[in-house]
């Protein structure tokens, strides 16, 4: 590595509230080892002059230092964020120029052009003028003085929250007097981060919520959701997923995955939210945009905690370290789960009058507003699997606490707990599970280490004495000790079959076979036999495969992920179902 910053590795818009700060604006990655006092301090000057010569407001600048460099971020209004990004860009590049005597273009290193202050202004000024929206800083303005929500992207601006929104195209944004204020409202919502674990919370928590008579919407990494029914597919866990659930016309009460990349991308798309959710936090993503250890990716996941009023609701896990240690900054009200309703913090909680769930004595125990509520018996509840899934337990109790915090009576939560997961279609692609004769299957999206050794426990607790047969991968986008981590749990379940494959539209800058060397590499130094690896690149025929391998008695677990390939496979298993197939003889 070059012991001199590089110019920089992304530069991109913050459209909600984000890591940095609790409003719209830019922020710059750079490249290379951490820049020094005098460089940060010298983009700060550059920052200020050009803002001064857009007649910027002089919001804080803030520097955020990590071992691959630091962020540079800064505010600005709504309706110029492009500008802002050019702006940061030119003011590190100008401080970088200033530092080595070097020209540097106003885009990026190697520009042919020289710009001076006077030359960089001019062309600043012109990118906002061409930009520059006065009728919706005015009306997002408006919204904010009437306490309503206001939603900007490229296209269009929403204000006010599912039935009590409107929606305009930017280019036909009315005048602030032409709109219907009193017509215009928000409506519950509910937002649920963590590394594990969001999109069985969001669903459960959707279920909850139609069942007190809401019509609900929700997003996930599936799709856009309303009443349960899907109107839009693939990953909508960022900012667009939620815009397009609270722009729903029906929408009564919206719940909203929430991922660590559309938080560090864009920011959130909600400005306020009545109870937000930190399942957990574990080892995954990193060395994007920063986030290098489990402190850098748990501030992440409580960026959500910006989102809350004063009457809002932050759930977290006590039987998280990270959560628990980064706890203590947090000052917005909290509430907290556990798989023992007598952890320590949960006493100590509701001592104070808090907010707690957990499991006494087998059952799953609530407590709320001084009342205490058994909401039945966890081994009963489908989604716990005779109580073995223990990190669906985890998932069912910071529900719970989300649902009570929307207004949704104990008794509700407790009759959607005591059947939901009883279907495929409950929770599809989590946690799913298949008898053929005495040959088990699992189908679940874990993706990630500490996922994949929960799904696995989940699955040698359900009796199969026969061998264990497993399909791996991992997204491009993981560090190498990332994937030989995953590639290690695997092995201390001593699988007598390995089927290692890509995953299709997720190797994110790798080629393939990429991420299935680096996972082969660490299983044979886990001292598994060579002849229990087998390649099969392609997602589908790596189920195939293991499933021509199996023979009764056996359990194969297929943590499956591109959602096009959960549905094939889903939809095989089911076929197979209908036909009473059996291990050994040929699939369809």
């Amino acid at each position: 590595m070059s012991s001199e910053p590089m110019p920089f590795e992304d530069s991109r818009r913050l459209t909600g509230i984000n890591l940095y700060f609790a409003g719209t604006g830019a922020v710059l990655e750079t490249l290379g080892v951490p820049p020094d006092e005098a460089l940060v301090r010298a983009w700060r000057k550059q920052v200020s002059l050009a803002r001064d010569a857009l007649g910027w407001p002089h919001a804080p600048l803030f520097e955020r230092q990590h071992v691959g460099g630091a962020a540079l971020a800064f505010e600005a209004p709504v309706d110029q964020l492009y500008s802002a990004t050019e702006l940061n860009e030119w003011a590190w590049l100008a401080t970088l120029a200033d530092a080595s005597a070097v020209n540097v273009g106003l885009h990026a290193p190697g520009h042919p052009a020289t710009w001076d202050n006077d030359s960089a202004f001019h062309t600043l000024r012109a990118f906002v003028a061409a930009e520059r929206r006065p009728e919706l800083l005015a009306l997002v303005r408006a919204a904010g003085a009437r306490g309503i929500a206001a939603l900007a992207d490229e296209d269009a601006l929403s204000i006010g929250e599912g039935i009590g929104s409107r929606v305009w195209p930017i280019s036909e944004l009315p005048i602030v007097t032409a709109v219907d204020w009193p017509s215009l409202h928000d409506i519950p919502v509910a937002v649920v981060t963590g590394s594990n674990g969001k999109t069985t919370t969001v669903r459960l928590l959707a279920a909850m919520a139609s069942a007190h008579g809401w019509h609900a919407g929700h997003s996930c990494t599936d799709g856009v959701f309303i009443d349960g029914q899907a109107i839009d597919t693939g990953d909508f866990s960022g900012p667009a997923g939620a815009r397009e659930v609270l722009r729903q016309p029906t929408v009564e009460a919206a719940i909203l995955e929430t991922a660590r990349g559309g938080i560090l991308r864009r920011g959130l798309a909600v400005q306020r939210a009545n109870v937000a959710v930190v399942t957990n936090v574990s080892d995954d993503h990193f060395g994007e945009y920063g986030i290098h250890n489990l402190d850098d990716l748990t501030e992440v996941k409580l960026t959500v905690a910006r989102v809350l009023a004063h009457d809002g609701l932050l759930v977290l896990n006590a039987d998280d370290a990270m959560l628990v240690k980064h706890a203590e900054t947090i000052v917005v009200p909290l509430a907290w789960f556990s798989l023992d309703d007598t952890h320590r913090l949960l006493l100590a909680h509701r001592e104070r009058g808090g907010s707690t769930c957990g499991v006494r004595d087998g059952h799953l125990c609530l407590f709320h507003q001084g009342i205490d509520h058994d909401l039945g018996i966890v081994a009963d509840m489908p989604l716990s699997f005779v109580g073995s899934a223990t990190y669906n337990v985890a998932n069912i109790s910071a529900a719970a606490l989300a649902a009570t915090a929307l207004g949704i009576p104990a008794d509700t939560i407790g009759k959607v707990l005591a059947r939901f997961g009883s279907t495929h279609a409950d929770n599809p692609g989590r946690l799913q599970h298949w008898k053929f004769g005495q040959l088990q299957i699992f189908v679940d999206y874990a993706h990630n280490p500490e996922g994949l050794r929960g799904l696995l426990g989940v699955a040698m607790s359900a009796g199969s004495s026969g061998r264990l047969g497993l399909v791996l991968g991992q997204a491009g986008n993981r560090e190498d000790a990332e994937i030989r981590e995953l590639a290690s749990v695997a092995a201390s379940f001593n699988p007598q079959r390995v089927v290692l494959k890509d995953i299709e539209g997720m190797l994110r800058g790798r080629q393939p076979g990429d991420v299935t060397d680096i996972l082969r590499a660490e299983l044979l130094r886990q001292a598994m036999p060579a002849d229990t690896i087998v390649d099969s690149l392609d997602e589908i025929d790596a189920v195939r495969g293991l499933l021509n391998w199996a023979q009764d008695g056996d359990l194969l677990v297929l943590p499956t992920h591109g959602t096009q390939a959960r549905h094939a496979v889903v939809a095989l298993l089911d076929q197979l179902q209908k036909t009473d197939w059996l291990a050994g003889t040929p699939l369809p």
